[in-house]
């Protein structure tokens, strides 16, 4: 047997030798760019691994959706005050049936977009889920909690889920956004566009002033004796527990932010 069907085959393979076992739930981070392999077939690997018991989750951020993030500053640059105005005035809604999850890889992408995925409602740091499991871990997903105890986030730590990443390092690794809501990180003020009742309107809330700055040096310290590593696809992947992550991050951070 050759084509797609092979590949996803020889990709589930891989992952149960990595250890991802049937009926889990698994929390991936993938960037399969420069790879060779399809983000669908992929998908389709992840979830044949963990079986019709089994939930994939991938985050659907959507930072875009504001005007208080880095992306949007990324984009109205360079602009004078009025076009700025204008850009935002004309700045979409988030709608978690149809807004794209820019930024967060094509493996994402194909799990929010394929039949019967579940997405949760933040306008900015929604999830994507395959699975029996997915309504459970995504939804509430409240407005004033990005990643913390109340988002699927904080489900998916209490459902003893682990994490899978591929082809990424732990800066990206969203599980330890958790911590900085159990050390009582300083909040900020977010502002995104939403869908209201007669059309988009902005809403503003507070939150953790959330900080990814650190995320490399926790890692490596994390992963010095935890987590299975291997190769997926001629990639390097590491499968690990959220609940190990958050926990060592918590510590971390405890003791070296300030």
């Amino acid at each position: 047997m050759t084509g797609p069907a092979a590949e996803r085959d020889a990709l589930a393979r891989q992952l149960t030798e990595l250890g991802l076992r049937r009926g889990e739930t698994v929390l991936v981070h993938a960037g399969i760019g420069g790879t060779g392999m399809d983000a669908a077939v992929l998908r389709d690997a992840l979830l044949k691994a963990v079986g019709g018991e089994g939930t994939l989750v991938v985050p659907a951020f959507t930072p875009e959706n504001s005007d208080t993030s880095t992306a949007h500053l990324r984009r109205v640059a360079g602009m004078t005050p009025t076009q700025a105005a204008a850009f935002r005035a004309m700045m979409p809604a988030f709608d978690a049936a149809v807004t794209p999850s820019t930024g967060m890889g094509r493996l994402a992408e194909s799990v929010r977009t394929a039949r019967g995925a579940v997405r949760s409602t933040h306008p900015q740091t929604s999830f994507a889920a395959l699975g029996p499991g997915a309504e459970g871990l995504l939804f509430p997903h409240p407005l004033t909690c990005h990643l913390g105890e109340e988002s699927p986030l904080g489900a998916l730590y209490r459902a003893g889920a682990r994490v899978l990443m591929i082809n990424v390092g732990f800066s990206v690794c969203t599980a330890f956004h958790l911590a900085e809501y159990r050390i009582g990180a300083p909040q900020r003020r977010y502002a995104c566009v939403v869908r209201g009742a007669h059309g988009p309107e902005w809403t503003e809330y507070l939150d953790v002033a959330l900080d990814d700055s650190d995320f490399g040096d926790i890692g490596a310290a994390f992963s010095r004796n935890t987590g299975q590593r291997g190769r997926l696809g001629g990639t390097k992947a590491t499968l690990f527990s959220i609940t190990d992550a958050v926990d060592h991050a918590v510590t971390w951070m405890s003791g070296k932010r300030r």
